[in-house]
C-alpha cells in the first residue's frame, strides 16, 4: 500500500501530462487525508467497470461508508441530490431533468450561446488589446447560460460565483465549504419561494409547477437540486474553457490544424476533456464484495476513480500524453460513465465548442500575455484550472 507519488511537472509548463501516469498499476491500495485507505482505480477499463455498476459501487454520500477525499467533503453529505443518490432514487430525480439537458434541447441553445460569445468578445475587443479571459470569457458563457436555463438571476453571479468557488476549490477548508453551501442553500430557498408566488420560465418553475405543487420534490429537495445545477453548470465549464484556451496555445500545431479545418472542432473539444482533467476523482464504495484488476474489494471499502489516470491509460488511448485534436476521445471518463455521467455534458461541449472556435476565429493573434509558469493555479484538490488567463492578440 501506498500514497499516489506526486510527479514533478514540467517547469515550462504547470499542466504538461505528468510522465509517471504510466507506472500506475491499474488498481491500487492508497491513504486519504485521514488515514482512510481505499483502492485508486487508475485504469480506463477498470473506471468503466465501476461506474457501470452502481449496485455494486455506491453513490450515496450520506453513507458512513462513503469515501470524503478532502475535509471539506464532509458538508457535501448534507447535500442531497441525485448526484450522490443510488438508484431507483437517482433514476427518479434524474428523470425530472433529462428533457432539460437533451442534444435536441442543447442545440436550441446553440444560437444564444452564440449571440452570448459573440458579445463578449466584442466587449473584449473593444477594451483590447490585453484581456483576462477568466472573469471576461471563460466564466460569464457558462454563467450566464445556467442562470437563463434555471431561471437564476444573472444580477446575483458574483455571489453565487464566489460561493461556488468556496465550494469547490481545493484549499477550502470543511468550515467554509459548510458556511458556503449553507449561504447557497438559503439564497436559492428565498429565491424558489419568489418562484413559487411570482412563476417564471425556467427550469426551476418548471419543477415547482410540476414536482413541488404535485408532491413530486419537497421545496429543500429542490433546492439542493438546483444548488448541484448551478454549481456544477459553470464552475468546470468555466474551468474547461480557460484551460482549453491554455492547452490549445501550448500547441501551436494542433491549433494550426483546428484552424484549417473547423469541421474538428467536436473532436479537439473531447481531446481537450480527455487531456486536462478537470476534476480529480470520483469517489463510490462497495456494497459487496467484488473482483477488481485480480483485487478482492470488500464491503465497504471505498473506491476512487482517478480520471486523470484513466484519461491517460495507454491502453484506451495511444500515446496518451500526446495532444491530439483529431484522436478519437469520446470514450474519456471525464463526465464519468453509466448512469451518473454527467446530465450536463451537452451543455458543456456546446459552450466549449462555441467559444473556443469562435475565440480563435475572432482573434487569430491571439497569445499569452504571461508566462505559462506564471499564471495562478487553482489548488489541487478540487476543480482544475487558472485564476486568471491574461492574452493579448
Amino acid at each position: 500500500m501506498s500514497v499516489l507519488p506526486e510527479y514533478p511537472q514540467a517547469r515550462s509548463c504547470p499542466f504538461h501530462p505528468a510522465s509517471g501516469y504510466a507506472d500506475y498499476a491499474p488498481v491500487s491500495k492508497v491513504r486519504l487525508y485521514n488515514g482512510r485507505e481505499v483502492w485508486a482505480v487508475t485504469g480506463h477499463a477498470e473506471a468503466r467497470q465501476v461506474l457501470l455498476d452502481p449496485a455494486t459501487y455506491s453513490s450515496d454520500r450520506v453513507h458512513p461508508h462513503y469515501p470524503a477525499l478532502a475535509p471539506r467533503f464532509e458538508s457535501a453529505r448534507k447535500v442531497r441530490n441525485f448526484i450522490g443518490m443510488d438508484p431507483p432514487e437517482h433514476t427518479a430525480q434524474r428523470r425530472m431533468l433529462l428533457s432539460s439537458f437533451t442534444v435536441k434541447r442543447t442545440n436550441a441553445l446553440r444560437p444564444r450561446i452564440q449571440t452570448l460569445v459573440d458579445g463578449l468578445l466584442d466587449e473584449i475587443e473593444a477594451k483590447g488589446p490585453v484581456a483576462d479571459l477568466v472573469p471576461d470569457f471563460a466564466l460569464p458563457v457558462p454563467s450566464i447560460v445556467i442562470c437563463e436555463l434555471l431561471g437564476v438571476p444573472y444580477a446575483d453571479h458574483a455571489f453565487f460565483e464566489h460561493q461556488s468557488r468556496r465550494v469547490v476549490t481545493g484549499s477550502t477548508t470543511l468550515e467554509e465549504s459548510a458556511d458556503a453551501f449553507a449561504q447557497l442553500k438559503a439564497y436559492l430557498d428565498e429565491l424558489i419561494q419568489r418562484k413559487q408566488r411570482e412563476p417564471g420560465d425556467g427550469l426551476l418553475d418548471t419543477l415547482i409547477a410540476e414536482q413541488v405543487a404535485t408532491g413530486g420534490l419537497t421545496r429543500a429537495e429542490l433546492v439542493d437540486i438546483a444548488l448541484l445545477l448551478l454549481v456544477a453548470g459553470h464552475e468546470t465549464t468555466a474551468s474547461a474553457i480557460a484551460l482549453g484556451v491554455v492547452t490549445l496555445l501550448e500547441h501551436p500545431h494542433q491549433l494550426a490544424a483546428l484552424r484549417s479545418d473547423p469541421r474538428l472542432l467536436p473532436t479537439a473539444v473531447e481531446e481537450l476533456l480527455r487531456f486536462m482533467a478537470i476534476a480529480d476523482g470520483i469517489a463510490r464504495f462497495a456494497t459487496a464484495d467484488a473482483d477488481l484488476a485480480g483485487h478482492r474489494v470488500r464491503a465497504g471499502d471505498g473506491v476512487v476513480v482517478v480520471i486523470a489516470t484513466a484519461n491517460r491509460d495507454g491502453e484506451a488511448f495511444p500515446s496518451p500524453a500526446a495532444f491530439a485534436v483529431d484522436r478519437g476521445a469520446r470514450h474519456h471518463v471525464s463526465f464519468g460513465h453509466g448512469v451518473h455521467q454527467c446530465i450536463g455534458q451537452n451543455l458543456a461541449r456546446a459552450e466549449m465548442e462555441i467559444a473556443l472556435g469562435t475565440l480563435f476565429r475572432r482573434l487569430p493573434g491571439l497569445r499569452l500575455a504571461r508566462d505559462l509558469a506564471d499564471l495562478p493555479i487553482k489548488e489541487a484538490g478540487g476543480v482544475q484550472g487558472v485564476w486568471e488567463l491574461p492574452v493579448t492578440w
